[in-house]
């Protein structure tokens, strides 16, 4: 069974109506779109973290535990939590608060982040970028193992028996490793028995088995169970009754969104055909109908070697709220049945 849910960046950084609206109408919305995610029955829903302008997620745990509130059995996780610039001991606590409040539903997705916004806004040397993300998460899993930690690093004071509060409803609150394209990254996961949560947004999804294989093979070395090294996968999508619609309805916003951080990043600006070429049996975006798009997962899964999680980013090329919502009910009424009843 593959577990199907939404990852949200509350992301609000192009020019067209959508973005009239405020701030606070925008959160609600979201809220409303996380409550019907768990009415339409999804599996997990997962809130980034990012610091800058154009995104609302920059406490996520805040709005995952007001969600909390709101829904009954879905998951609640991040997408990512950016390790390298929070204090392990203060993201635990956190999580673990949310745990309480959910019931039991909270999950971390760690990761380095794909924007480095937060290392000088917390006072981190972009220098360090790796270093502090082995160490922090070193002593994230020490506390999820340990009431009482004994610990030291170089990135912040020693711990001597000390407890660490609240302690969640899970007996071991999940912690997904969140990564992109970079081997070690792979490799840390499997070496560690962490799930393996893979951002494709662009390419073909099968050239990241070798990485995928990779992280396995880690794993099998390291000592830990097959079982145990589960791989989920996080795409750009969205759902339509046709994939005319959804390409009509995604595309727009979805250009402008690319080309504004391809200047920062030096990618040449978003056509229409480098999105086609996205669209085809093995490009990364799953936009389309669902009977297409189950098809695509189904076959994204196989070119992984198996997934046990997929979730689709949709809210960054700022569809309206109306057709988001439509579009989180097909896939939870109709795309998750219709992928599970056929997986293979």
């Amino acid at each position: 069974m593959i577990e199907i849910g939404i990852d949200s960046f509350a992301a609000r950084f192009t020019d067209n109506a959508a973005a009239a609206l405020s701030d606070k109408d925008a959160m609600f919305q979201l809220l409303e779109r996380m409550e019907h995610a768990d009415r339409s029955g999804l599996d997990v829903f997962g809130i980034g973290e990012h610091h800058r302008k154009g995104f609302l997620d920059a406490a996520p745990t805040h709005i995952l535990a007001a969600a909390a509130s709101r829904t009954k059995r879905i998951k609640l996780a991040s997408a990512v939590t950016v390790l390298s610039a929070i204090d392990p001991v203060r993201a635990f606590q956190n999580f673990a608060t949310l745990d309480l409040i959910s019931g039991g539903r909270a999950e971390m997705v760690v990761g380095r982040g794909s924007f480095t916004d937060a290392f000088p806004l917390f006072g981190y040397n972009l220098d360090d970028y790796d270093e502090l993300f082995a160490e922090k998460l070193e002593l994230l899993l020490a506390i999820r193992e340990n009431e009482f930690v004994t610990w030291s690093g170089k990135f912040r004071p020693a711990l001597k028996n000390q407890p660490v509060y609240p302690r969640p409803v899970q007996e071991q609150l999940p912690i997904w490793l969140g990564v992109g394209g970079t081997p070690q990254s792979f490799v840390r996961a499997g070496a560690l028995g962490l799930p393996l949560m893979v951002a494709i947004i662009g390419g073909e999804t099968h050239r990241f088995r070798p990485l995928v294989d990779l992280y396995r093979e880690a794993g099998r070395r390291a000592g830990h169970a097959p079982e145990k090294l589960t791989v989920g996968l996080h795409s750009l999508g969205y759902l339509a009754e046709t994939t005319e619609q959804a390409i009509e309805d995604f595309y727009p916003g979805y250009a402008a969104s690319m080309t504004k951080v391809g200047k920062e990043r030096g990618w040449p600006p978003m056509t229409k055909e480098r999105f086609m070429s996205q669209m085809g049996p093995t490009g990364a975006l799953l936009v389309g109908s669902v009977e297409e798009i189950a098809e695509k997962v189904l076959r994204h899964a196989d070119a992984l070697g198996g997934i046990s999680r997929l979730t689709f980013q949709m809210d960054s090329a700022e569809v309206s709220h109306d057709k988001l919502m439509n579009a989180i009910e097909l896939i939870g009424t109709k795309l998750k049945p219709l992928v599970n009843n056929s997986s293979r």
